[in-house]
């Protein structure tokens, strides 16, 4: 069971109650689960969202609810002066197949199966700074169900995942740590929207991304390559993400194999970008 719920961070209302119920099931599928049912968690702003948009809202997280084969049981409402919206999940899992997200082995390979750059870009949005496509290949990124990698992730031997959000890339792989390993990030194979780059050179960057940072980087040991797209963007490492991708570490044999799948199966911006290895002075080695 699991509970999530985000303030808008587009200005479609259907789309924001889209992204906001893909954010809060991919508690379940991050742990390998089945989402069973949900109920609404929603914080209406009155002053603001208008019944119409409202309706607009929850048809957004019921059409997320339907996609992922779950059924909407109810919920509660509260006035709020910010609007607010997402859901609690009740998912299914079988004890002995549970992902959990400190299990990694040295050895895995890491796999993202989303592109980075969210927070950046929807800060980008608030300021009325983006285009319209790419309003819309960020909001399909954040609708896009993490039940689709997490199926085909489950043929293979998953050692441990997470999924990608508020924490920020550097703040998932940190929970990903145990005592017995480091995790080894390539920075220039990491799938990220372009755009991001641009807007982070001009200071478009979440005060979330900040908190990641201050929070983090004393367990991060840094050795960007001159060609590394983030050499003096480190931030965008700690950028907060909305509805990201699933981290999967698995066995360096099957890594290629699952790749393959992913991109095969409409995954297209997956990427290999990284491995676990013996433990080193810092958990989190960025190259």
């Amino acid at each position: 069971m699991t509970a999530d719920f985000i303030t808008p961070v587009v200005d479609n209302p259907y789309l924001y109650g889209q992204i906001a119920a893909a954010n809060s099931l991919s508690d379940v599928y991050a742990m390998g689960g089945e989402v069973k049912c949900a109920l609404n968690l929603l914080m209406w702003d009155k002053c603001h969202i208008t019944k119409e948009m409202m309706r607009e809202i929850l048809e957004g997280g019921i059409s997320k609810i339907k996609e992922a084969d779950g059924f909407l049981l109810g919920g509660h409402t509260i006035a709020d002066e910010e609007q607010k919206y997402g859901l609690s999940v009740t998912g299914l899992i079988c004890p002995q197949k549970i992902w959990k997200n400190n299990t990694a082995q040295k050895g895995d390979i890491l796999i993202l199966t989303k592109p980075l750059g969210i927070g950046v870009l929807t800060t980008a949005l608030k300021a009325g700074m983006l285009s319209p496509l790419m309003q819309e290949q960020i909001s399909t990124s954040m609708a896009f169900l993490n039940k689709y990698a997490t199926q085909i992730a489950k043929d293979f031997s998953i050692h441990a995942c997470t999924d990608v959000t508020g924490f920020g890339l550097l703040g998932h792989l940190y929970e990903m740590i145990n005592p017995k390993i480091s995790i080894k990030i390539n920075s220039c194979n990491l799938p990220i929207f372009k755009e991001a780059f641009e807007f982070a050179n001009m200071g478009i960057i979440p005060g979330g991304s900040y908190s990641n940072q201050k929070a983090i980087e004393d367990f991060c040991h840094f050795n960007l390559p001159p060609n590394s797209p983030y050499q003096n963007l480190e931030i965008l490492l700690f950028d907060a993400q909305t509805s990201g991708g699933l981290l999967l570490a698995l066995p360096q044999e099957e890594a290629p194999k699952l790749l393959e799948r992913l991109i095969n199966e409409g995954l297209e911006h997956s990427k290999i970008i990284g491995e676990v290895i013996k433990r080193e002075d810092k958990p989190l080695l960025i190259t």
